[in-house]
């Protein structure tokens, strides 16, 4: 940020401030929240927040904090942007994914993506995609000397990629002219299927490609470097960066040893850089930024030219954040994932549609998410600005940080042998699965919440239904998503519904006047909808509840009121609960000192924000089905 001008002081008319001012505030709002009692530092510090990769989010940034200087547009380390104009010039490149298997309905729905503001198609070819053999037809009337074909094709990369360079010539177009990405990612077939019986043929045909391209066509490059595997099999940011960087190695080491005839530079060319982008927006513009200064470094120590340096990136927004329940709101995550992938400086973003984690996208679902980027580029001019994140010091300083956590993850990999070696022993496996075990606690416990699923679920709205989409290829580094947990729950309330007409239910007994219950009652709906359990409210005391239970249908019951009527009535509605048959009492609130009280009076189960809202719903299941 620089200095004010002397002819405009924005700040002159306010008194001077500094960091102990603000902290002393915060002090006092502590206090009167009741939430600690910290001074000072301590105060700044109990509004921290502990991310991924041990890394602090700080309550307040300052000038102090900003990491050095990033350097200018385009030029080393690239934090700012790969190319001096950013994508100020003519926006990013809009990529829209098509993966069905018929070549005819993929050319119909991407022929509708290109006439309606996709600029590029990021096609699946061959296990999962139109086969090799169908390629012509599915990119019937697709000018391609407009619109660059972008391949998936997994370990029939070869077949493809001769294919579509056979329909480059037969279209007139140039192989000089023409501007596409082969996707041979070898590494990445490895990662998924755990089969590393073809790699090195696989790595040999890399450095064949590329060595036959990069002379002629200056516009194709050979490999995708897809960090997606190592994201969608529950990795961190910085250890999507680390493994992203391995692979970026893995394939220098195959193009300039492999006998292709590459230089440094030339072999930096056929890289592009797959990542996803999430709706954490400024994790997300961070991780981008940090991509391509730690890619700048390496290049570097390769020995590449500054210019060979710069890092082309593909961000997609991230299929573990899609959810199949309440998809809907799946259009608001991916607005801010391709936002952020904007801001961040990728040169091309794929916004998937909001049903694709239900299945095939249907037209509907494609026209929303090319017009999320359409919106996001002619409305709101996002790419007007370059480097719009950059200065600010927040922004600044979790780029710093992602970069060193992603680089001391990268040591490691390299260390166990490579990204190759690190696939084969299990060693990056092992270590994404511990990532997302911790990450895993904190969304059964709602601590990540998930609107529509965990939190502010819509119970009564029937699942979408789509055509089943291709089964992808498997066999390595699993697919997770954050609803896992919360969408077997449903599931099993969808099957009690189907089997015997209704889902499972919990009886909520609401004590005391409203203003006592209200909050609690509102918690502890939503904590059991998210399981797919009804609840039925009723305002009863001790003499009511029994009849109020019985009247219900349900075989479980929650009290909900406040601590002050828990101690009057609570042990007493309890017993009379269990009397009338209740399998399962549970009460919406920590006990504090009156735990065995309310045990002793047959209150099983405590709920809380912060328990384990998914082991509870699970019991809570087990229960109701056990009692059917």
């Amino acid at each position: 940020m620089t200095a004010e001008s002397p002819e405009l002081p924005l700040a002159g008319a306010f008194p001077a401030a500094d960091r102990e001012q603000w902290q002393r505030l915060v002090e006092g709002v502590l206090r009167k929240s009741g939430a600690a009692e910290a001074a000072g530092a301590a105060a700044e510090d109990a509004l921290a927040t502990d991310l991924q990769d041990g890394i602090r989010l700080r309550p307040l940034y300052t000038a102090q904090d900003a990491p050095p200087a990033a350097g200018l547009p385009g030029f080393p380390p690239f934090v700012r942007a790969s190319r001096p104009e950013g994508s100020a010039a003519s926006g990013w490149d809009v990529r829209q994914r098509q993966h069905g298997t018929d070549p005819r309905r993929v050319n119909e729905a991407l022929l509708a993506d290109l006439e309606n503001g996709v600029t590029s198609v990021w096609l699946t070819v061959g296990d999962g995609g139109v086969p090799v053999s169908g390629l012509a037809e599915a990119v019937r009337g697709v000018y391609l000397d407009l619109a660059p074909v972008v391949l998936d094709a997994g370990a029939e990369f070869p077949a493809a990629a001769e294919e579509l360079l056979r329909l480059y010539r037969e279209s007139g177009v140039a192989l000089s002219e023409a501007v596409t990405v082969l996707g041979a990612d070898p590494l990445g077939v490895l990662a998924r299927t755990g089969d590393d019986r073809a790699l090195a043929d696989g790595l040999a045909d890399v450095a064949r490609w590329a060595g036959r391209v990069a002379g002629s066509a200056p516009g194709v490059r050979t490999v995708s470097v897809d960090a997606l595997p190592y994201h969608e099999a529950g990795g961190s940011a910085a250890e999507e960066l680390g493994a992203s960087l391995a692979s970026g190695v893995g394939y220098l080491r195959a193009l300039t040893e492999g006998g292709s005839g590459l230089g440094v530079d030339a072999a930096c060319r056929q890289l592009e850089f797959r990542y996803a982008a999430t709706a954490d927006q400024f994790l997300t513009i961070a991780k981008l930024r940090a991509a391509r200064l730690l890619w700048a470094r390496v290049a570097e120590v390769c020995g590449a030219s500054p210019a060979g340096a710069a890092q082309r990136q593909h961000a997609v927004t991230s299929s573990v954040m899609m959810t199949r329940r309440d998809p809907w709101v799946n259009m608001l995550r991916t607005t801010v994932a391709g936002l952020s992938a904007g801001v961040g400086g990728a040169d091309a973003v794929t916004v998937l549609p909001f049903d694709s984690a239900v299945g095939l996208p249907d037209a509907f679902a494609r026209r929303i998410a090319r017009n999320t980027q359409s919106v996001l580029l002619e409305e709101s001019h996002l790419a007007k600005v370059i480097d719009p994140a950059g200065g600010s010091w927040y922004v600044e300083q979790l780029t710093a940080e992602l970069a060193r956590a992603g680089w001391a993850f990268f040591q490691q990999i390299e260390a166990a042998g490579g990204q190759a070696a690190a696939l084969r022993s299990g060693m990056l496996g092992e270590r994404l699965a511990k990532t997302w075990r911790r990450r895993g606690a904190e969304l059964a416990h709602r601590r990540e919440p998930i609107t529509g699923v965990s939190e502010f679920p819509l119970l009564a709205e029937a699942p979408l239904s789509r055509e089943p989409a291709p089964a992808p290829a498997g066999g390595g580094l699993p697919r997770v998503r954050r609803d896992d947990a919360f969408e077997a729950l449903r599931a099993r309330s969808d099957a009690r519904s189907a089997a015997v007409g209704a889902r499972p239910k919990v009886f909520l007994a609401a004590l005391g006047p409203v203003a006592a219950h209200t909050a609690r009652v509102a918690f502890t709906a939503n904590l059991f909808q998210a399981g797919g359990i009804e609840t039925e409210t009723e305002q009863v005391t001790a003499a009511s509840v029994a009849e109020a239970f019985a009247a219900s249908g349900a075989r479980i019951a929650c009290l909900c009121a406040s601590d002050t009527v828990y101690a009057e009535q609570a042990a007493e509605v309890a017993e009379a609960l269990k009397s009338a048959g209740a399998v399962r009492v549970y009460l919406a609130g920590k006990p504090g000192g009156r735990r065995e009280e309310f045990v002793a009076a047959g209150v099983d189960t405590f709920v809380f924000a912060g328990c384990d809202a998914a082991g509870v719903l699970s019991s809570a299941l087990d229960v109701t089905e056990v009692a059917a």
